[in-house]
């Protein structure tokens, strides 16, 4: 075990090395600029002569792959026409980022922005600058009141980063599948879509077309885009945390897990989906292999720029666990963050810079209109226009779509994780029952010691009632 884990951190860390040394994200990168990238802001553009003789370099980290054409024609266009000589250098790190991160910062080589993408551990760990002093009353009149969430991008009252899009999640569905095996609508519960997966199946398996998938290489990625909207939209909090109790408990997600599982063993899940990553899987979907699947609002731009369709397809609401809703989806965290200031930057104004070009109207309409998220950002998105993207309009925020309040966050229990847990049981089986006392045994330990500490405040909400956040997105 210890030899695993020792090539693992050495893997990252040879990665990481070449990275820093190269830092030029090559392959990619955008190989050409989006036709609808945000212009310059008016007074952006001086001549060459005026600039400074040397050059700011900015490094900037991104988690997000599926918007990195956009992004990279974005960073061109701010390279070319900042009037302060600053020069963004981007690098997707899709995988392995919270460990590349962690080596970066402990070697002094972190980079000067990145994708905030735990706010919570990233404050406690130091590599957070607040931008408090930096949020002029313009920039917080364009976000409005709602932009700042504890928890999410907020900790202690120190803001850390400003949200661009949030992303809805739908059940995405082939839909000559559907009518090829006598399915007049997707699915509404559980029990629907385990039948319309068995159907499906039944008609395609000989053509290699089977009724469900999820890319279960990794659980927390798979059931993060699964298990947890139909949950929520069931009235389960979706991390397992009970917010009218303030302790955990993952008894809820059994009906879901129940579900999962049981296409697994019945043969309606895609072959190999044990290990199967999220674009092997849009690949498959796009080929027509897979009958459903659930995930988020980027899926239309995936499949109009990086996996033309050929099939005809849709997406729905999600199912819940008996075919009423009695809570929403949320929107995620993509909802109240995107981009973190580094404490440790050398070039922190320049990077604001940069960041406050990327927050910019020209920068989040495009994002939208480009089909890349729904923004979160009520005074911008009323200026946008709706993607023209084949698929988008049933993703687009209805009254069963908002924001959850935040569970606590930034500790880990003993052990595996529940996505981990869950993932075995779909897999080999085990006690459902059993996994969840003891998932909930380990997660309330953590969090009673984290309270102890004083490190996470979290206090019962006896009159939480999830179906009370519906509408809020009308």
């Amino acid at each position: 075990m210890k030899t695993k884990k020792l090539s693992a951190v050495l893997a990252v860390s040879t990665a990481l090395t070449l990275i820093l040394g190269a830092c030029s994200g090559k392959g990619e990168q955008s190989q050409s600029p989006s036709s609808s990238a945000p212009a310059a802001s008016p007074g952006e553009t001086t001549k060459a002569s005026d600039k400074p003789a040397e050059k700011t370099k900015i490094i900037y980290w991104t988690a997000g792959r599926h918007d990195a054409d956009y992004v990279k024609s974005a960073i061109d266009k701010f390279n070319a026409s900042n009037p302060d000589n600053i020069e963004v250098e981007m690098t997707i790190m899709a995988e392995n980022f919270a460990q590349s991160l962690d080596l970066a910062f402990a070697s002094n080589q972190a980079p000067d922005v990145f994708s905030a993408t735990d706010v919570i551990d990233h404050s406690k760990k130091g590599y957070l600058e607040p931008l408090n002093n930096y949020l002029t009353p313009e920039i917080k009149t364009q976000f409005g009141d709602r932009a700042f969430i504890e928890g999410y991008n907020m900790v202690d009252g120190n803001i850390y980063s400003l949200p661009n899009s949030g992303s809805t999640l739908r059940l995405v569905y082939n839909a000559e599948a559907f009518e090829k095996a006598g399915i007049a609508s997707p699915p509404k519960s559980l029990a629907e879509m385990v039948d319309a997966a068995k159907k499906i199946t039944e008609v395609g398996k000989k053509d290699g077309l089977y009724g469900f998938a999820l890319p279960y290489k990794n659980p927390a990625s798979a059931l993060g885009r699964s298990a947890v909207p139909i949950a929520e939209l069931s009235g389960v909090p979706g991390q397992g945390y009970d917010f009218k109790t303030g302790k955990f408990d993952f008894a809820g997600y059994k009906p879901v897990i129940d579900a999962f599982k049981e296409m697994k063993d019945n043969g309606s899940t895609l072959p190999g989906s044990e290990s199967l990553d999220i674009d092997p899987l849009r690949a498959q979907f796009a080929e027509g292999k897979i009958g459903m699947y659930l995930s988020y609002s980027s899926e239309p731009g995936v499949y109009k720029n990086q996996f033309p369709i050929k099939i005809k397809w849709d997406a729905a609401l999600p199912p819940t666990i008996d075919g009423t809703y009695k809570g929403i989806v949320n929107q995620g965290v993509g909802a109240s963050r995107w981009l973190a200031l580094s404490s440790k930057s050398a070039n922190k104004e320049a990077a604001w810079k940069f960041m406050s070009y990327m927050y910019s109207e020209e920068v989040l309409i495009g994002y939208q209109e480009n089909g890349l998220g729904i923004l979160s950002v009520p005074s911008v998105a009323q200026k946008a226009n709706k993607p023209d993207i084949a698929g988008i309009e049933n993703f687009l925020p209805g009254a069963y779509d908002g924001m959850w309040p935040a569970a606590p966050q930034g500790f880990s229990p003993e052990g595996k994780t529940w996505q981990e847990e869950f993932m075995k049981y779909i897999l080999v089986g085990g006690d459902f029952d059993s996994i969840a006392q003891d998932l909930n045994t380990r997660y309330n330990a953590a969090l009673d010691k984290e309270k102890a500490a004083g490190t996470i405040k979290a206090e019962p909400m006896p009159d939480f009632d999830p179906i009370k956040l519906q509408g809020a997105a009308q």
